[in-house]
């Protein structure tokens, strides 16, 4: 390894790289430690710290000499936060419940039917807005189902009130873990 010790193209490609991956891989190891995912989270933590310690002791060799290896760092370590958010985003681990609240009429009927229909598990409950009488309907899903989910109310009920939250534990119901 030692075009890891002069200043070349392939020190720096291999700092950027190196941090991009390690802090995407950081990103990704703490969603799931805060989803409950403690194992995975764990696990992903060993390949995190040994990329960091190779990657940061290349920068730290040396760096009063070639301050590039900094520079490179910091950048990558910018662009590995938003590959890192990107791809959790992509793989949205675990679950949230999303609230939508709409006019009590046929519509609303309309828009729980194709809801169950399509695999979503529904509750009812009545509300009370300022403009009268509302139906609050409670959907608990995977994160990955959340685009379908809100394209229907949007495509049936375009005024509908739509808010998503993660949940971190879901007992009973008809959400398959």
């Amino acid at each position: 390894m030692d075009f890891l010790q002069q200043p070349s193209i392939w020190l720096y490609l291999f700092i950027f790289f190196g941090k991009i991956l390690e802090v995407t891989v950081s990103t990704v190891r703490l969603v799931l430690i805060n989803r409950g995912e403690r194992l995975k989270g764990s696990l992903i933590a060993f390949f995190e710290v040994s990329i960091w310690i190779v990657v940061t002791g290349t920068v730290l060799v040396g760096f009063q000499h070639d301050l590039l290896r900094c520079v490179i760092f910091a950048v990558a370590f910018a662009i590995g936060n938003y590959v890192g958010s990107w791809l959790e985003g992509k793989l949205a681990f675990g679950l949230s419940s999303i609230q939508v609240i709409v006019n009590k009429d046929e519509k609303s009927d309309a828009l729980v039917r194709e809801l169950r229909d399509n695999g979503f598990g529904v509750t009812l409950l009545e509300g009370e807005g300022k403009e009268g009488q509302r139906e609050i309907l409670l959907l608990h899903l995977k994160r990955k189902r959340i685009p379908a989910a809100v394209s229907l109310v949007k495509a049936r009920l375009n005024n509908a009130v739509i808010t998503v939250n993660d949940v971190r534990v879901v007992n009973g119901g008809f959400i398959k873990k």
